[in-house]
């Protein structure tokens, strides 16, 4: 279909004096969302841009991030999404990484964005929250490039957690296809759809479930700048919003949120999680504390992202990822790339037009991911009789207890049945005779009352010997991404605690 950006054309052509985006009291329509799009576009190609270009985008989920988004794309420009915290030294890398011909940031915190700039050698420009005037000339809008489904339409960065930040290549064709897909099969979005915008816009799950889905849908879109959980459900209940998509942790403070009990979402009809496996005892509880149905997906920011997802009832399978959604293919496979025997755990590999055209600058990186035409994603999963595919945990977090293999969700998943539980982390701690030994650290539910011991011997009592936590400590938070996904990798072991 070509440039990405000409969907939200399309949309406003249709449906042009409906909202199409939403931020506290400011509300703007598909004429106007469109309107200003384009004259930033005009903006854009006034300082240079042209198509090609990469342009950095570091904002958070205000109106700014959809305009010149959108606007960028009408340039012929690919976008670079950047998390507006990080430091100057972060930003510097992927300006200089990616290329990018200048970026844009929130004006009040584009003091890194500057200085990272000023570093590379490119332009700044401070935009608004609300409105991005710095880019908006008076001039009449233009049209927008012209561009092929295989050219770049974002380059997001990965987390990093094996090396330097790498850069997706994501194409036009890639990401309009999987937003249509996950408009029409997963949300079942239409104009009269209001989808909470609390996932940010600078990471796939958002930019694709949210914001795209909702352009192609003709649905209006309520941005939340900074997730807090009594603030979005005070949001879903104000907005009469519909649909909701987020990571587990957000449902599991929703869940715990002070106004939970009282405010009325019964608009709510759909909510997604994705970004992380979400336990079986969480999404019963949210399901029955807010009336709604609650839908698992998978993805990753290398397949635009989403891959698969767990049907509504009765089809739906608890603690399941479910099946490939229309086009993509799923198989898993061993360390040579072998398929696995049905029941057997394995890496899941994936194929299909919405798998990234490679890592921007990478192409031994490129090849090791997708060797033979299959993404390796590093998820472990195993796939049941019926096709439906269950995640056992990431390759990098698996822990070898004395050459057994130990899946931290498997863990997690049964201190979350305890009452007193509402966040856990499983993590390998070195050990000198078994090589790693299973450490797990524990949030508890507001008010609520449980010791190490306690919860270690819950633990005990439903998984296997090798398996349970010989290390249980209590901790205020977990470390969270940008997304509130839970970081592993972050967690701290204390030096006192203690070991059973």
């Amino acid at each position: 279909m070509g440039n990405l950006a000409q969907n939200l054309l399309d949309t406003a052509a249709k449906e042009g004096d409906r909202p199409a985006l939403g931020m506290g009291d400011d509300v703007l329509t598909y004429d106007q969302f469109s309107d200003a799009a384009m004259r930033v576009a005009q903006g854009l190609r006034a300082r240079g841009v042209t198509p090609g270009d990469r342009v950095g985008l570091a904002l958070p989920n205000v109106l700014s991030f959809p305009i010149v988004f959108y606007g960028a794309l009408m340039a012929g420009a690919a976008v670079v999404p950047l998390n507006p915290l990080l430091k100057a030294r972060e930003i510097h890398y992927h300006l200089r990484d990616s290329g990018a011909r200048l970026v844009v940031a929130a004006e009040g915190s584009a003091q890194a964005a500057t200085e990272a700039a000023g570093a590379v050698g490119i332009e700044a420009v401070a935009v608004a929250g609300v409105w991005p005037d710095a880019l908006v000339p008076a001039c009449a809008p233009a049209d927008p490039a012209v561009r092929t489904d295989d050219d770049h339409a974002v380059i997001l960065y990965t987390s990093g957690t094996t090396g330097p930040p790498k850069g997706a290549e994501l194409t036009h064709g890639n990401l309009s296809g999987n937003a249509r897909t996950t408009a029409q099969t997963l949300l079942g979005a239409t104009p009269d759809d209001v989808i909470m915008g609390c996932l940010p816009l600078f990471h796939a799950f958002g930019l694709t479930c949210g914001l795209n889905a909702a352009v192609l849908s003709g649905a209006a879109m309520m941005l939340l700048p900074r997730f807090d959980a009594a603030t979005a459900l005070s949001l879903i209940e104000r907005d009469t919003a519909t649909i909701f998509a987020g990571v587990p942790t957000m449902f599991s403070r929703m869940l715990n949120a002070p106004n939970a009990g009282t405010v009325d979402v019964t608009g709510l009809r759909l909510c997604v999680s994705g970004g992380a496996a979400m336990p079986v005892e969480l999404m019963g509880s949210f399901e029955k504390t807010f009336s709604c149905v609650v839908l698992e997906g998978y993805g990753l920011s290398e397949t635009s992202p989403v891959v698969s997802f767990n049907p509504p009832p009765p089809h739906r399978k608890a603690g399941s990822i479910g099946t490939p959604i229309d086009g993509v293919e799923m198989r898993l496979v061993d360390d040579h790339g072998a398929d696995v025997s049905r029941g057997a755990v394995g890496e899941i590999a994936v194929r299909g037009p919405n798998v990234m055209k490679g890592y921007w600058g990478k192409p031994e990186e490129t090849a090791e991911a997708i060797p033979d035409g299959w993404f390796r994603t590093g998820d472990l999963a195993r796939q049941d009789a019926d096709g439906y595919f269950f995640i056992v945990d990431r390759k990098k977090d698996v822990i070898i207890r004395g050459g057994e293999n130990v899946y931290p969700r498997e863990i997690e998943e049964a201190l979350y049945e305890h009452p007193a539980v509402a966040e856990v982390a499983c993590i390998g701690i070195p050990d000198p005779d078994l090589g790693e030994e299973v450490g797990a650290a524990v949030v508890l539910m507001p008010g609520a009352s449980a010791d190490p011991g306690q919860l270690r011997e819950w633990a005990k009592a439903r998984v296997a010997a090798y398996m349970y936590p010989r290390y249980v400590w209590l901790v205020d938070s977990l470390p969270h991404g940008p997304t509130g996904k839970t970081l592993r990798r972050d967690v701290r072991i204390p030096e006192d605690v203690g070991r059973r």
